[in-house]
């Protein structure tokens, strides 16, 4: 795992599998200070979780659970530590990204994802 820091935020990231963890919050943090969740935020905290899987959290060690938000499967822990999206998950979602807080996410992923082709290319 790597640590990067855009825009004041820092995030986690596996070179290897291209996955990204993101500590609670910090979803918020990356729309930059919107007031309130939007609404990408609001359903990833509000997902039920369907079951565990087998990627553990970072901070506490207990397994992840399955939530589906935007018909992309994540994973949460649930203690509210953070959230985990895999490489496709990430692009996946930033496909979708439009406006407000979704766009501003967006654009803040697919800028990490350019550094990143930059760095390694």
């Amino acid at each position: 795992m790597v640590t990067f820091e855009l825009e004041g935020v820092e995030i986690d990231r596996c070179l290897k599998c291209g996955g990204t963890w993101l500590d609670a919050g910090e979803f918020e943090m990356l729309a930059s200070g919107e007031s309130g969740r939007g609404i990408i935020s609001g359903a990833l905290y509000s997902a039920r979780g369907e079951r565990h899987g087998e990627r553990r959290c970072l901070r506490c060690r207990k397994k992840l659970e399955i939530i589906h938000v935007n018909g992309v499967e994540l994973d949460r822990c649930p203690r509210g530590h953070g959230l985990w999206f895999d490489k496709s998950e990430i692009e996946t979602l930033i496909a979708s990204f439009k406006e407000g807080e979704e766009g501003k996410v967006g654009r803040f992923l697919g800028d990490l994802t350019a550094a990143e082709r930059k760095k390694g290319g």
